[in-house]
């Protein structure tokens, strides 16, 4: 995309936290709230869920957290309407989540009024044109998409680029050398390094599988921040520690939304100890020959 972007700049001082939740859970207002309760803990970029009925990458707390986020209406257009009051009161950037079948139906009208984006086609323009260019006026800095394919995102890949949307690629451990180069030669923004085999979920250690991916991504020049499983200062250091440009974190902070107790001050005191041991971590990282 030319020049460093909104997100790639988020990573240019510091290792840092990409903090996710959902959208509509348990309300847009409330969402709002614990928003801004993560930039104040050290967010860095705000990964933004946009529910989608069927969340195949997703584990039990996110998926339950979509779910109620669903049930209390959000839609694609209430979504951007979300983003663009967000944008007027914190600085990081946020990032889209969500599902290709969402993406690619928005134009027709249907996917408007239902976020399953499983309806009729209402007559309007499908493609993810549509979507892009609605994501880029609410002032989305990037969309990721888990389960679109790589050799089927030149379609998305070119409208993010024509409207300044970086598009994330999640590299697996199971990513084949060959389907890893397709990603990285169309990547933005970061690579998500999926950090474990599996759906999200917090756990209570870091996968061996981290580092071997961290190691396959040596040559790119583009940010690494890694997610799925990541909950604890301890898991942060030790990734950021192992080479990740950033942490990504969901579900330790979907689990204190859906406790509905001292949300905002939770949100805020666990994003501060994962900041902090992302800032661990990036100690013990050796400083590179030459420098």
């Amino acid at each position: 995309m030319g020049s460093e972007s909104e997100i790639e700049a988020a990573f240019a001082d510091d290792p840092a936290l990409v903090s996710y939740v959902a959208a509509g859970d348990p309300d847009a207002e409330a969402t709002k709230e614990y928003v801004r309760a993560l930039v104040r803990g050290g967010t860095d970029v705000v990964e933004l869920g946009l529910p989608f009925s069927e969340p195949i990458a997703e584990g039990p707390t996110i998926q339950q957290a979509i779910r109620r986020a669903l049930d209390a209406g959000m839609t694609p257009d209430r979504y951007f309407d979300l983003v663009a009051e967000l944008r007027e009161d914190v600085d990081v950037p946020l990032v889209c989540m969500t599902y290709y079948n969402l993406i690619y139906q928005y134009g027709d009208g249907e996917a408007r009024s239902a976020s399953n984006g499983n309806g009729e086609t209402a007559g309007g323009e499908e493609g993810p044109e549509p979507f892009v260019v609605a994501a880029a006026e609410a002032g989305l800095s990037g969309i990721i998409v888990p389960d679109l394919p790589v050799d089927e995102s030149d379609p998305l890949k070119e409208a993010c680029d024509a409207h300044g949307l970086d598009l994330i690629f999640i590299v697996a451990p199971t990513t084949t050398d060959e389907r890893l180069g397709r990603m990285l030669d169309r990547a933005s923004g970061f690579v998500y390094v999926q950090g474990r085999l599996g759906t999200t979920g917090a756990r209570s250690d870091v996968s061996s599988e981290t580092h071997v991916s961290l190691g396959r991504l040596d040559e790119t020049d583009l940010p690494k921040a890694v997610g799925f499983g990541i909950s604890e200062r301890e898991h942060a250091r030790e990734i950021v520690a192992g080479g990740a440009d950033g942490i990504i974190v969901g579900s330790a902070f979907v689990d204190i939304v859906a406790s509905q107790e001292d949300v905002p001050d939770r949100l805020e005191a666990k994003a501060r100890e994962l900041k902090a041991g992302a800032l661990d971590g990036a100690g013990e990282v050796p400083e590179p020959e030459g420098k």
